[in-house]
């Protein structure tokens, strides 16, 4: 039946697991260890793996595995592993993959934490890196080599927003015999199906939208159950990213409201980038469903909606950009995103701080550049509160 039902249906009943007292809401698990009623089935546990059953919080926890199972349903994935964070699940996935000796083509435009990892610790361990314009086919398809085993990108880059074209960077790396995987925190699984468009493996950090409300760090690694049982979960059972029971207790109730959340927040988004687009004191309106956007018309192909994440560029550059950031009365000065509550953050001298001045200016990363979370908020009330920060500049 499941197999049939909306994706909302499936946000709320897929992979639930009631335990002999048929309670409403999901149960959550609070132990480390299982017992097993015969020596027998302890050894069969550990030499043939746990089937439905479970062995150590590390390697899986019921409360954990609905999550999993609810986010597979809602992607369409055959398996998922849930992770202690976002970045837990982009090393994981990553690393579970590689070898020394192996070749990565990936999207320049990435989060700091994630080019960290591609620049930094994949070619500690004898991995080596080729990095393009994640929007340029050809460039992709240059990059590749015989010993490639993986193209990388985020679905909508942080914090420019690039759209990359998922349909033909998978074509191009399942044809040198690579897997695609696509960080699809940005585009959400409710605006962007991205391993309908190709990709073999998705990743989310359950920090952002699906938790929703600021509360809990998680991550979630999806793809064919191969990759997931038999590459993915050893790696990350041993090494030990494993998301907490509390944690994936509130992811589940989080995803619950998923799909109403994105959709308001998206509304309110474009409605913002629509009013801000033209103001004097603005260089730009990134916002990839506004017609200003250089991949709008891939965007509209390949997402449902323009997203619930936009970024301004402040004319001025930096001081005036943090004029325009301490203004602000309903909108936070935060890192996070996918929030309740809309937040702003400075990406040049935050999250992206490390980079090179000349990679920034690369990845477009200027002293102006404003990335905004939009949240929950009545969208007039965010709106004004944004000009009174405009006015402030």
């Amino acid at each position: 039946m499941s197999e049939t039902w909306k994706p909302r249906t499936k946000l709320v009943h897929s992979g639930v697991r009631r335990s002999q007292y048929s309670e409403v809401s999901e149960a959550i698990y609070l132990t480390q260890g299982f017992v097993y009623p015969d020596a027998e089935t302890a050894e069969d546990r550990f030499l043939n793996g746990p089937g439905d059953g479970f062995i150590y919080a590390r390697y899986g926890n019921p409360t954990v595995r609905m999550f999993e199972e609810r986010i597979a349903a809602l992607e369409g994935a055959e398996d998922a592993f849930a992770t202690a964070s976002g970045m837990a699940a982009v090393n994981g996935a990553l690393f579970s993959m590689l070898r020394a000796g192996d070749h990565v083509v990936s999207a320049r435009a990435l989060f700091g934490s994630c080019l960290f990892i591609v620049e930094t610790l994949l070619p500690r361990f004898g991995v080596e890196v080729s990095f393009v314009d994640g929007t340029d086919l050809d460039a992709w398809k240059a990059a590749m080599r015989p010993n490639t085993r993986v193209c990388f990108l985020e679905a909508l880059s942080n914090p420019t927003l690039e759209v990359i074209d998922i349909s033909g960077v998978a074509e191009i790396a399942h044809a040198g015999g690579a897997d695609l995987v696509v960080d699809n925190v940005f585009a959400t699984p409710i605006l962007q199906r991205s391993m309908e468009l190709g990709a073999d493996v998705i990743i989310y950090s359950a920090t952002k939208h699906i938790d929703g409300q600021g509360r809990c760090l998680g991550g979630v690694v999806l793809g064919s159950r191969a990759y997931i049982r038999d590459t993915l979960e050893p790696y990350l059972k041993h090494t030990g990213a494993a998301l907490s029971p509390f944690n994936a207790w509130v992811m589940l109730k989080g995803l619950e409201t998923l799909d109403l959340r994105v959709r308001a927040q998206t509304e309110s988004a474009q409605y913002l980038a629509d009013h801000l687009e033209g103001d004097a004191k603005l260089a730009r309106v990134i916002f990839p469903y506004c017609a200003s956007h250089p991949q709008h018309a891939l965007a509209k192909r390949q997402m449902s909606a323009g997203g619930t994440v936009l970024s301004l560029e402040i004319a001025g550059g930096q001081a005036a950009a943090f004029r325009f950031l301490n203004a602000l009365d309903i909108v936070l000065i935060s890192n996070n995103l996918g929030d309740a509550k809309s937040i702003a953050t400075h990406p040049a001298t935050t999250t992206h701080q490390r980079l090179s001045d000349a990679q920034k200016v690369e990845l477009g990363i200027t002293p102006g550049l404003i990335r905004l979370s939009v949240g929950l908020e009545d969208k007039a009330d965010l709106l004004a509160d944004l000009r009174g920060g405009l006015a402030a500049v």
